[in-house]
């Protein structure tokens, strides 16, 4: 199900829900997998060629003001997205939460 207000998804499990979100919903610091990038086939090969592909573990590292850039963590590299192109990026929680009723 996916959140009216967001873009976050939930998968529903026993002991909790595995969080899908868009990289800028991350909080700083987050360790999240790469699972697919909503974007147009040259801008998947340019992000493919800088190490940002599905499966990819990432750290948010730093996320601009007003909707500036974000700065990650991949593969020893840091990268800066524009925030366009971050909100492409479909990232699953390495950590789950309660499901709350």
């Amino acid at each position: 199900m996916i959140s009216p207000k967001s873009k976050t998804a939930v998968n529903s499990g026993e002991e909790g829900a595995t969080l899908l979100k868009c990289l800028t919903e991350c909080d700083l610091n987050d360790e999240v997998t790469v699972l697919k990038i909503n974007s147009g086939k040259n801008a998947k090969r340019r992000l493919a060629n800088l190490g940002l592909i599905p499966g990819a573990v990432i750290v948010k590292k730093k996320a601009a003001p007003w909707k500036g850039p974000v700065e990650i963590k991949v593969k020893g590299s840091c990268l800066v997205l524009g925030r366009g192109l971050a909100e492409k990026v479909i990232v699953k929680c390495d950590c789950t939460c309660p499901i709350r009723d």
